[in-house]
């Protein structure tokens, strides 16, 4: 597995990415997101979440914890009200480094 930092770096480039398949390549297939509000379960609802997401550029402020159980900081703008805002993105992985549980807050 890759360090946390180099993690995080990847898991935000997919995430602006315009390949949709990189990005739920770094999940899990039973993978849980926690974002605005909204539970995700597997797969299929993490690619309709992906392509609900307006295009944003993500600057990491920090990065936090073991490779099992990581958090990271970043400041994300783009097109949306309230830009720039600041999210915590707190990651658990299994052993394989695959996302099993996202949570995204403010």
């Amino acid at each position: 597995m890759p360090n946390i930092r180099t993690f995080a770096e990847e898991y935000l480039a997919a995430a602006t990415g315009p390949d949709h398949e990189d990005y739920l390549a770094l999940f899990h297939d039973d993978a849980a997101v926690h974002d605005d509000g909204r539970a995700l379960r597997g797969l299929a609802e993490v690619r309709r979440w992906r392509e609900e997401t307006p295009n944003v550029e993500y600057d990491l402020l920090e990065v936090a914890g073991t490779p099992g159980a990581c958090r990271a900081v970043a400041r994300v703008s783009g097109d949306f009200p309230g830009s720039p805002v600041t999210l915590r993105f707190a990651f658990e992985r299994d052993t394989r480094g695959k996302i099993t549980v996202l949570t995204i807050t403010p």
